[in-house]
C-alpha cells in the first residue's frame, strides 16, 4: 500500500514537472503582441485626425476636433509576417547602432583592456564599489533629463553590466544602472527637448517654465531609482542565488570574477586602449549635446574607436573583422528583437487604429473633475505610451487634445505637460515594446526584468500620481 502512494506520489510529481509552465522566448512575447494588435484592427473603428505642420516645434501635430473615421483596414496574417521585415528595415538605424557598440565593447574586453581596467577600478574602489552605482546613474539621468539622452545610451549598456558582473553583482544591475537611470531623467526631465520642449511648444506656454518643479521631481525619482538599485546589488552581492539573472549565461561578457580581476596585469596598451575609450565617451556625449548628434554619427565614432584600439594592441585589420563579427553573433538575438517591437507600431499604422485609440480614450476624461482629470490624464498618457513610444509622436498627437481638454476641465495647461511627461517617460520601463528593445541588447529574458522591475515600477507610478496630485492642488503652471 505504502509502495502504491509513493508511486502514485511520484507520478503526481512528474506530471507537476512536466505541465510547469514557463515564460515564453521574447520572440513568442513579441509574435503575441503582434496578433493581439491585428486583432484590434478589426475591432476597433478606423479614423484619423488632420494633422497641420507646425512651424514652432516643425513637426505635424494633430489639429483638436478633426478625428473623423476612414475606411476599415484590418490587418491579416499575411500583412503581420510582412509587417516583421517593415518593423526591420524601421528599426535599422538601433539595429545597426547596437552592432557597432557591441562591437567597440567587445574589443575592449578581446584585447584584455577592459578586465584589467575594471580591476584596477576594483583595486582603487575596494569597500566603496556601491557608490560606482549613484555615479553612473545621476550620470545617465542628468543627460537624459537635460538634453533628452535615450537610444544613444544603449551602447554604454554591454559596458556597465560587464562592469557590474566584475565587481561582484549581475548583469542586470548593469542594465538597470544605464536604463533605469537614463529613463528616470528622460521622464523626470529638465530640459528634455523631446518632452518638455515639443509638449511646452504646443501647449504654448514658456519655453522650460515650471523647471522648479520639474527640479524637486527629478530629485525624488532619481533617489527612488538609485536606492532601488543599490539595494537590489547589495543583496545580489551577499547572496547570488537570489538573481533573478543566476542562470542566464552571458557569453558576450567576460566571466572574471572581481578576485581574478584585482591580479590582472594592467599593461600601457590596456592604458592606452581605456584612455581612447574615455575619449570617445566624451566624444560621444559632447556630439550629442553640442550638435545634436545621433545614431548615424555615433556609431562612426565607435567604428573608429574600435578599429584605433584594436591596431593599438597589435591587432591587425583582418583579426579586427573577426573581432567585429564575433560581436555581431553575439548580439543577434537582440537587434532582431528591436525590429519585432517596431513592426508592432507597423501594424498600429497599418490599422489606423493609433488616432482611434487617442480619441476614445482621450473622451474617457471629458466631464469629470478638475482633481480627477490630472491623474486621468496621466493614466492615459502611460496607456498610450503602448501605442506611441516615440516620445515626440506621443507629443504631437496627445498633446493637442490634451491641452484644449485642460482648457475645458479648468487645468494649468502645465499639469497637461506634467501628466504627458511622466506618463511617456516612466511607461517605457514596463511596456514590452520597449522592454523588448532593452533586454534584447542585453540578452536578459523579458520575464526576469519584469521580475526585477514590478516593485520599482509599482513605487513610481505611485510617486507620479502624487506630483500630479500636488501640482492640481497648487495650481502648477508657468
Amino acid at each position: 500500500m505504502l509502495k502504491d502512494e509513493t508511486e502514485l506520489s511520484e507520478t503526481k510529481t512528474s506530471h507537476t514537472k512536466k505541465f510547469k509552465l514557463s515564460m515564453p522566448h521574447s520572440y513568442v512575447i513579441m509574435g503575441v503582441i503582434l496578433i493581439i494588435v491585428s486583432l484590434l484592427t478589426y475591432i476597433i473603428p478606423a479614423g484619423e485626425f488632420k494633422r497641420v505642420d507646425d512651424p514652432i516645434t516643425q513637426k505635424q501635430v494633430v489639429v483638436p476636433g478633426s478625428y473623423q473615421h476612414v475606411e476599415q483596414s484590418p490587418v491579416g496574417i499575411f500583412d503581420i509576417t510582412t509587417s516583421m521585415y517593415e518593423g526591420m528595415i524601421r528599426g535599422s538605424e538601433i539595429i545597426f547602432y547596437v552592432f557597432f557598440s557591441y562591437g567597440f565593447i567587445f574589443m575592449l574586453t578581446k584585447t584584455g583592456a577592459f578586465n584589467s581596467g575594471v580591476g584596477a577600478l576594483v583595486r582603487k574602489t575596494k569597500g566603496k564599489e556601491i557608490l560606482i552605482i549613484p555615479v553612473f546613474m545621476i550620470m545617465f539621468g542628468l543627460m537624459g533629463a537635460t538634453f533628452g539622452m535615450y537610444e544613444e545610451s544603449y551602447g554604454y549598456i554591454p559596458l556597465m553590466m560587464g562592469i557590474m558582473i566584475a565587481l561582484g553583482y549581475d548583469a542586470i544591475v548593469g542594465l538597470a544602472v544605464v536604463y533605469i537611470g537614463v529613463a528616470t531623467g528622460f521622464a523626470a526631465a529638465l530640459t528634455n527637448p523631446f518632452t518638455i520642449g515639443i509638449a511646452q511648444s504646443i501647449a504654448d506656454v514658456p519655453m522650460f517654465s515650471g523647471i522648479g518643479y520639474r527640479a524637486v521631481i527629478f530629485v525624488c525619482f532619481m533617489a527612488l531609482s538609485i536606492s532601488y538599485v543599490v539595494r537590489y546589488a547589495r543583496k545580489v552581492k551577499a547572496h547570488p542565488e537570489k538573481s533573478v539573472v543566476k542562470d542566464v549565461n552571458f557569453s558576450f561578457l567576460s566571466d572574471a570574477s572581481s578576485n581574478d580581476l584585482v591580479n590582472l596585469k594592467f599593461t600601457n596598451r590596456h592604458k592606452i586602449s581605456l584612455i581612447l575609450f574615455a575619449l570617445t565617451i566624451f566624444t560621444l556625449v559632447f556630439g550629442t549635446a553640442k550638435y545634436q548628434w545621433y545614431l548615424k554619427e555615433l556609431a562612426g565614432v565607435l567604428i573608429i574607436a574600435m578599429i584605433i584600439i584594436g591596431l593599438v594592441n597589435k591587432l591587425n585589420f583582418s583579426q579586427i573583422s573577426e573581432v567585429f563579427i564575433e560581436a555581431c553573433r553575439n548580439a543577434t538575438f537582440g537587434v532582431l528583437i528591436i525590429g519585432m517591437a517596431n513592426a508592432v507600431l507597423v501594424v498600429l499604422e497599418k490599422g489606423h487604429i493609433i488616432d482611434s485609440i487617442v480619441h476614445y480614450t482621450a473622451s474617457t476624461i471629458d466631464g469629470v473633475s478638475p482633481h480627477v482629470a490630472g491623474s486621468a490624464m496621466l493614466v492615459l498618457q502611460t496607456i498610450l505610451n503602448f501605442f506611441l513610444y516615440s516620445a515626440s509622436a506621443q507629443a504631437v498627437t496627445s498633446m493637442p487634445i490634451m491641452v484644449p481638454l485642460a482648457d475645458v476641465l479648468e487645468l494649468n495647461r502645465q499639469i497637461a505637460v506634467l501628466a504627458f511627461q511622466l506618463g511617456d517617460g516612466f511607461a517605457n520601463m514596463i511596456w514590452p515594446n520597449s522592454v523588448a528593445v532593452i533586454c534584447g541588447i542585453a540578452c536578459i529574458p523579458m520575464d526576469r526584468w519584469y521580475k526585477f522591475l514590478w516593485p520599482l515600477f509599482l513605487m513610481i507610478f505611485a510617486l507620479e500620481v502624487v506630483f500630479v496630485i500636488i501640482a492640481v492642488f497648487i495650481n502648477y503652471g508657468p
